[in-house]
């Protein structure tokens, strides 16, 4: 099968095309997916050039190999179809549409992924192409963990801030509170305000042109989804019981079947849509993650197979 492998730690220049890599079998407890797309993450592209603090490197090289990715195949999102079901495998068909995580395994980087039932994954939605669910799975999970954990499934009515709000978690995130009720201000760069404003949000502020902490509001929940917002330089803006919750520092978001069942669940209701900024082919995914290095990314970077 084809693959696209780290061939060491760096630049996206360490990416190779391998044609023929051996193809995956589900084993116990497994099964195998026929990738129909993947995406570029800002977890991929800090596994694939350890974008981490110094201190966090040794730590990175420990979990996923010391010289170069042990795995070979990065890549965590995936969408596409099962292909064959290992022993103990119950709940899933052979041919039905799925998307989901791979965690630590990752190896969605290629024409066939051997997923672990304790993943996160959950049958495709059935509103959009099969490809576009991969542009769910990464941003969902995360904007579903924090704000869920911030109180969201309680903020009908509330006042929600989401600092940076068109990445792949922000995106999802503006999208999330709207389902729940909340009145969204959004915070993003002058070029996005347009793109935030689509997905649902009641306020949009342009970080290049205005300063949110400077602003007299104040919210029940802050959600930072670029990790660029310290809770010191916003904690004015918290109202009384309000709740910050952030992905930069140690913070970590869980992967959960649940959530990725929520998410397809409302994007089938008409409530969140993928957010979808470029589409590579797998032989172009170098571009993809130059792309992605530069750090201004709308949403996701799929790569279809």
């Amino acid at each position: 099968m084809r693959a696209m492998l780290a061939t060491s730690y760096g630049p996206p220049g360490v990416l190779r095309l391998e044609p023929n890599h051996p193809k995956p079998i589900a084993g116990k407890g497994e099964f195998l997916v026929k990738v129909t797309a993947t995406a570029v993450n800002s977890g991929d592209v800090r596994i694939r050039g350890l974008k981490v603090a110094p201190v966090l490197r040794p730590m990175i090289r420990l979990v996923f190999g010391w010289s170069r990715p042990r795995r070979g195949v990065l890549g965590m999102a995936f969408a596409g179809t099962v292909e064959a079901l290992g022993e103990g495998m119950e709940g899933l068909m052979v041919g039905q549409g799925i998307f989901g995580l791979t965690g630590m395994r990752l190896g969605a980087y290629a024409e066939y992924v051997s997923v672990s039932v304790k993943a996160a994954y959950a049958k495709a939605p059935e509103k959009i192409p099969l490809a576009e669910a991969a542009a769910l799975p990464f941003g969902g999970s995360t904007a579903v963990h924090f704000l869920t954990q911030a109180g969201i499934t309680k903020a009908k009515g509330k006042h929600v801030l989401i600092y940076g709000a068109t990445g792949a978690v922000g995106s999802m995130a503006v999208q999330v509170a709207k389902a729940y009720g909340a009145q969204v201000t959004a915070v993003c760069s002058t070029r996005g305000m347009s793109l935030v404003q689509r997905l649902g949000a009641d306020t949009v502020i342009s970080y290049q042109s205005d300063d949110v902490t400077e602003h007299p509001e104040t919210y029940d929940i802050i959600f930072d989804a670029v990790g660029k917002l310290p809770r010191k330089a916003c904690a004015h803006l918290l109202a009384q019981g309000g709740s910050y919750v952030t992905v930069g520092g140690a913070a970590v978001s869980s992967e959960k079947k649940e959530q990725m069942e929520l998410i397809a669940k409302l994007v089938d209701e008409g409530k969140i849509v993928p957010v979808i900024d470029r589409t590579y082919p797998l032989e172009e995914m170098v571009a993809a993650h130059e792309y992605v290095d530069q750090g201004s990314k709308h949403g996701n970077v799929l790569v279809t197979l």
